[in-house]
């Protein structure tokens, strides 16, 4: 009988774990952040709060744990992956450092801003995070515990959005949960992204900076710090410097309507500002202000409650305007309509 105790407590210990991670901790408990920390260290993928979205995060230097990123998520291995770093310091052990990446480090980081730089001739980082191309993607978070475990763990960590692929990014522990369930052995809880979208990215291995993926920081911003136009990006057929290029993204299961002026009502409508379109069988209002980082902050969760409900044949939703991080929120939803 002790024999078989000893053997059933680890597997008791990693679902304890698991469900006291799921609970509100803020900040989270250092029991977790150690757990997760020798998890890390291990080869094994975790779980994570970020300003944005949620991470699954692994050693971007282990090959087979970042292999795991792709195998949990289903993610095809020619979409490359953000490394997270903690400070300017250790960005610079794997990535050629410019002007651009220190005048905007300067100005933003941490940040919800993911830099596309040359990756160095001997950086550790896997080719599997850089789909086998020559740069490589680099963000320090603005988020407290993010930064914290990367500095316990010493390592940088690889960290798409904690969900299957293609499916809408979660902006909770609890949307971690029903997505990847028991396929990943912790979960740190950071109560809900203040953010609610990934990051900008921003390409400053070339000869001009580019933006390749709209977010918080928007490119007005961008360009008065570097006091210069952006590029326009130049995207090759099969070549992907960044995550959230590909034509098909962050989509519910449920069909989804852009810019509607009507409502049927076995649709559920995500509303913008007021008046707001009727005929809808539900409808979540993403900022009745008309405040675009709140609509920013609600939209994946918002996407996600409308998905899950039994009653809903699609999902509606109002125009958003193209300006500010009104682009992000845009990108995101002609990603998620595109079947």
């Amino acid at each position: 009988m002790k024999e078989a105790m000893a053997l059933r407590l680890p597997w008791i210990m990693e679902k304890c774990l698991k469900l006291l991670s799921l609970k509100k901790n803020n900040p989270i408990a250092p029991i977790l952040l150690q757990k997760a920390v020798d998890l890390l260290r291990a080869g094994e993928l975790v779980a994570f709060p970020t300003e944005t979205v949620y991470g699954l995060g692994a050693d971007a230097t282990n090959d087979r744990a970042v292999a795991k990123i792709f195998a949990t998520k289903g993610r095809p291995q020619f979409n490359p992956l953000i490394v997270h770093v903690d400070s300017v310091a250790m960005a610079q052990r794997y990535a050629v450092w410019n002007a651009w990446a220190e005048a905007l480090a300067l100005a933003f980081c941490p940040a919800p801003l993911t830099m596309i730089l040359p990756k160095l001739p001997d950086s550790a980082i896997s080719h599997l995070c850089c789909a086998g191309g020559d740069t490589v993607g680099i963000r320090i978070p603005n988020h407290k515990d993010a930064r914290e475990l990367i500095r316990r763990s010493g390592l940088p960590l690889a960290a798409p959005s904690a969900n299957r692929s293609g499916r809408i990014s979660p902006t909770s522990a609890q949307d971690v949960w029903e997505e990847l369930g028991d396929s990943i052995p912790l979960i740190l809880d950071g109560g809900n992204c203040q953010i609610g979208i990934e990051s900008t990215v921003i390409d400053v291995s070339g000869k001009v900076p580019c933006i390749l993926r709209h977010g918080f920081i928007t490119q007005s911003q961008i360009e008065a710090v570097l006091q210069q136009p952006l590029a326009k990006p130049v995207l090759v057929e099969g070549e992907y410097k960044s995550p959230g290029l590909l034509t098909s993204h962050y989509a519910p299961t449920l069909p989804l309507r852009l810019n509607v002026t009507h409502c049927e009502a076995n649709e559920g409508l995500l509303a913008f500002g007021t008046p707001v379109v009727k005929g809808a069988g539900v409808m979540l209002n993403l900022s009745e202000s008309s405040n675009l980082q709140e609509a920013a902050a609600h939209l994946f969760g918002y996407l996600r409650k409308l998905d899950a409900n039994p009653q809903l044949k699609g999902i509606s939703v109002m125009p958003i305007p193209q300006e500010g991080i009104g682009m992000a929120i845009n990108d995101r939803l002609q990603r998620a309509a595109t079947r």
